[in-house]
């Protein structure tokens, strides 16, 4: 790996991708919309390149000179105007492939996720042989399938590989823990039907790991799944992840089956009020978190040679560390 170009730098994994190459020796290149996104990108040792993804010939000649790209940026919020979603995750992504195609780029990793399963029964030991459902369940997974499937199309002229995590997780996460964080802080958290059941994560060096791995040697238009190894309690997680910030979950709890009308109801009004308002849960959550979420690595550790070096315990010893050095 010569040169890297990387979309959504400044996002909790693409911070942690720069690091990843930056240790590497690897130079980088990170688009980014924002001069905070900026400051993110050439902290962590990036050349910046300022714009969007709807800007084909901007993201063409950022390319130039790159011979891996690193496509991270997407919409991931639970509830939001379709077209959004569309604009973001499906057309972005198809911009990102033309431009990497017309820079002449050998290799594009696409950083995609479990959820595009959601809507095709149980997600319970699932592996890369598991097709797509044709009606993905919400808006995040359905822009995701339909960005998968150009990134797999694409392959006929494109190095593209797939990479899909499950639950990515760590110091410096800015997206789902804060908002778990912000759910227990206003009491709206609730577990579903006690939260017992199974899921598997993905500490986020073990997800920069896999897709270093993938870019290297990942085979032509395929997916692996990429996770901390065997499943675990999503409870015991989950209380233990947030204990790690002095949260302690409590034991309000709901009904599955009143949590699917709640969301089913909430989803309805959402959309009257053309997305405007947010529904307390969709029915994409009670799928992701309410339920067994759990795939197999089995690929990636055979053929990429993908380890997850880094442990849960390991992952949230690292999360106390940096909250008691953020408190002392």
């Amino acid at each position: 790996m010569r040169r890297a170009f990387v979309t959504g730098g400044s996002g909790f994994v693409g911070r942690g991708l720069l690091e990843g190459l930056a240790a590497r020796g690897v130079p980088a290149v990170a688009l980014a919309r924002s001069d905070a996104a900026a400051a993110a990108c050439a902290g962590r040792g990036a050349r910046v390149v300022r714009g969007d993804l709807d800007d084909e010939g901007l993201l063409a000649g950022a390319m130039q000179g790159c011979d891996v790209v690193f496509h991270c940026a997407a919409h991931v919020v639970e509830w939001d105007d379709p077209a959004i979603f569309n604009r973001v995750n499906v057309e972005g992504t198809a911009r990102v492939l033309a431009a990497a195609r017309q820079a002449g780029v050998a290799r594009l990793v696409h950083v995609s996720t479990e959820a595009t399963l959601v809507g095709g029964g149980p997600i319970v030991q699932a592996d890369e042989t598991r097709a797509l459902p044709e009606r993905p369940l919400g808006m995040y997974p359905a822009s995701k399938a339909a960005a998968e499937r150009l990134v797999r199309d694409a392959a006929a002229g494109l190095h593209t590989v797939i990479v899909r995590p499950r639950f990515v997780w760590g110091a410096g996460d800015t997206s789902l823990l804060p908002q778990i964080m912000e759910a227990v802080r206003t009491g709206r958290f609730k577990w579903i039907s006690g939260g017992r059941h199974l899921t598997s994560t993905c500490h986020v060096r073990n997800l920069i790991e896999g897709m270093l791995l993938a870019a290297e040697r990942g085979a032509r238009g395929e997916a692996y799944f990429l996770t901390d190894g065997p499943p675990v309690e999503f409870r015991k997680f989950l209380g233990d992840l947030l204990a790690t910030q002095g949260f302690r979950i409590g034991d309000a709890n709901i009904s599955r089956g009143v949590a699917g009308v709640v969301a089913a109801v909430g989803e309805a009004v959402g959309k009257l009020s053309s997305y405007r308002w947010r529904p307390p849960i969709t029915r994409m959550t009670l799928k992701l978190f309410g339920e067994e979420v759990t795939v197999r690595d089995d690929r990636a550790r055979r053929e990429l040679g993908y380890v997850g070096r880094v442990s849960r315990e390991e992952g949230l010893d690292e999360l106390r560390r940096a909250r008691a050095a953020t408190v002392s």
